[in-house]
């Protein structure tokens, strides 16, 4: 099980995603709302103000939504800080992860609830038509987390078998 300074590392990350994210969207609200977007690398990369009410990509389920996707991220926190508790001690680069990702979907489903409008986004990147969806620093953290997870749960299955393969030669 983490140790509590483990588990301050995923609050604090956590924090600190939703406080970014939070801090960026009013900013971004606050100076593309009357725009149709700022180039800052040309076209490469653009700041543009989206309201996206579904998921990922724009994924919508329906007339529902906004609260579908409120369940599944708030059942996502929940998951994630369990794992953060049940979490190896030692284990800092998993707690980072998860704090992460929790933290990226704490600060969309914050937008959930402040408005029907949907999440806030506004990085733009692409060249021409070929664009990736407009995403936050919610999204950036989401993704960055997840790979990490994903390398904290490889990691330790690699070394759950290591002791296996050592005593099978």
């Amino acid at each position: 099980m983490a140790s509590g300074a483990e588990r301050r590392l995923f609050g604090v990350v956590l924090l600190a995603v939703v406080v970014l994210d939070a801090t960026t969207k009013l900013i971004a609200e606050a100076f593309l709302l009357r725009t149709t977007g700022i180039h800052v690398l040309g076209e490469w990369f653009q700041l543009r103000l989206v309201y996206n009410q579904g998921a990922a990509f724009g994924l919508h389920v329906g007339p529902y939504s906004r609260w579908i996707f409120f369940g599944v991220a708030a059942l996502a926190i929940v998951i994630l800080y369990r794992m953060s508790r049940q979490g190896a001690v030692g284990d800092w680069f998993r707690q980072l992860a998860l704090g992460l990702v929790a933290g990226g979907a704490a600060g969309n489903l914050i937008d959930r609830v402040r408005s029907a409008r949907g999440v806030v986004d506004f990085l733009d990147v692409g060249i021409g038509t070929l664009r990736w969806p407009t995403f936050n620093v919610a999204d950036i953290a989401v993704s960055l987390g997840a790979v990490a997870l994903a390398v904290s749960l490889w990691r330790e299955d690699a070394r759950r078998t290591q002791p296996e393969s050592a005593g099978a030669s």
